[in-house]
């Protein structure tokens, strides 16, 4: 399915990574619920070859994109992109097993890993056992229980898309193509402090701040939809309650 998102802005893009030695991307994108396509992929791969940055993949949320889309590895586009690029991974966002604290780095250019291995070491340790084991039994055994679980989300991104339009008055969101979260925007309510301090203070809902992914996301407020469907219907409740008492 074709993307009807416009995102990139290369114009903008281009300067910002004059002065880079990296580039650290997220696809799906959290916390925009953006899924990239191959073509915004290869004209960002171009933008940081052409500057000779390294490109950091986050793809945590790779298993969990709707309505038919596939996930395109930024790695994969060709061996000279694989050569510049360092792919993060885990299964700890699909299958929930985050507490483990267990994830892996894949970096096919063996000059680049060996240098990854040597900056880790004393900074960032080996993972558990007990991380291992889950994430292989994940990866092994889990299909069946992914696809039930991508099917519930899709079904509670819907609920939620329609609960913003028809019951959360000025609030809007863009469909999220991927992750669990969805991105709100609450600048159009006025409101007298900044919104997740509201919904907290008058609907006892603990959404997350938007201007922790920057100053821009001061009136947006994250929140998470990969919950039981009464959870979520819950906390749309408690929004709509709290916009009432506006």
């Amino acid at each position: 399915m074709g993307s009807t998102w416009s995102y990139l802005d290369m114009t903008a893009l281009g300067p910002a990574l004059d002065n880079a030695r990296a580039f650290l991307f997220c696809n799906p994108h959290n916390p925009l619920g953006k899924v990239f396509e191959r073509g915004e992929l290869l004209e960002l791969a171009a933008a940081c070859r052409a500057r000779n940055v390294m490109i950091i993949s986050d793809e945590i949320h790779c298993d969990l994109v709707f309505d038919g889309r596939r996930h395109v590895p930024m790695a994969s586009l060709s061996p000279e992109i694989a050569a510049h690029t360092i792919t993060l991974m885990s299964a700890s966002k699909t299958y929930n097993i985050a507490g483990l604290k267990t994830a892996f780095a894949i970096i096919p250019n063996a000059g680049l890993r060996e240098k990854f291995n040597a900056t880790r070491l004393g900074m960032v340790d080996s993972v558990n056992i007990i991380g291992l084991e889950a994430t292989l039994a994940a990866f092994v055994g889990g299909a069946d229980w992914q696809r039930a679980l991508l099917a519930y989300l899709q079904g509670n991104r819907d609920h939620l898309v329609l609960a913003v339009r028809t019951r959360l008055g000025p609030i809007r969101m863009r469909k999220p193509e991927g992750t669990f979260l969805a991105w709100l925007d609450c600048s159009a309510l006025g409101l007298p402090m900044e919104p997740q301090s509201f919904f907290l203070e008058r609907g006892k809902i603990g959404l997350s701040a938007g201007d922790e992914f920057g100053a821009a996301g001061r009136n947006f407020v994250r929140l998470n939809f990969g919950c039981p469907r009464a959870v979520l219907g819950d906390g749309i409740a408690r929004m709509e309650a709290a916009l009432r008492s506006l």
